[in-house]
């Protein structure tokens, strides 16, 4: 244990972490030179997953010295982030660092430990700050572990979550979490339907019939209606179906 915890045993780990845009751009920086320079120095493989989400997963994978290290880097960027802030700002104390792992839910049993004990012991030890979320992330096994300090004690925090990580293997499938796209926000001005991406209204076509179809039928019973329907229909009167292809990243607001 004390050789893992010293980065000293050649061990290949994968640690996930789940970081904001911000986040994320503070540590691909300018062309991508702070991610490079954290490969280089670190060792460890750094993946960032792709997409347009708010929330990005960092993957870092390498032996635990290697992993230790990257950690190192990626805490001191924070902090640095951090002063850079406070430069300007009114705020007197200074937040702390935060970073939160992606972990198997059946491992977060170990992290915690018996009433509570082993993740009493992590904070004793290091200084930092650790909760562990208490449901899963959406569609999958794993679960949100946040740890708050200084570089130091995060540093020192993490090598004790990869011991526990080492001893305690996950059990059964692990379904990872993927952070899914931002929602389109909608509008609709002059009878037509648009979806806003960046600074630009793109018309958006099927919305738009959507729309117009919903202005021709109020959805509600009118006044003195007994059956529930559109004004003037009965069982014999008939009826007409509109097909609509509507795109998975713009039915959630619709619904």
């Amino acid at each position: 244990d004390t050789k893992v915890a010293e980065g000293g045993l050649n061990v290949t780990l994968t640690i996930r972490l789940l970081m904001h845009g911000k986040e994320v751009g503070s540590i691909i920086g300018k062309k991508g030179e702070t991610v490079k320079k954290m490969r280089e120095e670190s060792g460890a493989r750094i993946n960032i997953s792709e997409g347009s989400c708010p929330e990005r997963i960092v993957t870092i994978t390498g032996p635990t010295d290697a992993i230790f290290k990257a950690f190192s880097m990626i805490a001191l960027k924070f902090e640095e982030d951090i002063n850079a802030s406070m430069t300007n700002s009114t705020v007197t104390s200074k937040p702390p660092v935060t970073l939160r792992l992606v972990v198997p839910a059946s491992q977060c049993g170990s992290l915690i430990g018996k009433g509570g004990s082993k993740i009493k012991e992590i904070r004793e030890s290091t200084g930092a700050q650790v909760q562990v979320a208490g449901d899963m992330l959406p569609n999958s096994t794993e679960r949100a572990v946040t740890i708050s300090g200084t570089p130091d004690a995060i540093i020192q925090c993490v090598k004790q979550i990869c011991v526990v990580m080492l001893e305690s293997p996950p059990k059964g499938a692990t379904i990872p979490y993927r952070p899914k796209p931002a929602s389109a926000p909608i509008i609709f001005a002059g009878g037509q339907a648009f979806t806003i991406q960046g600074q630009y209204a793109i018309p958006h076509p099927d919305l738009t019939k959507l729309h117009q179809l919903a202005m021709q039928h109020p959805p509600f019973t009118p006044l003195g209606q007994t059956t529930p329907g559109f004004p003037g229909l009965d069982a014999t009167t008939p009826t007409s179906s509109h097909e609509l292809t509507i795109p998975n990243d713009v039915s959630g607001p619709i619904v």
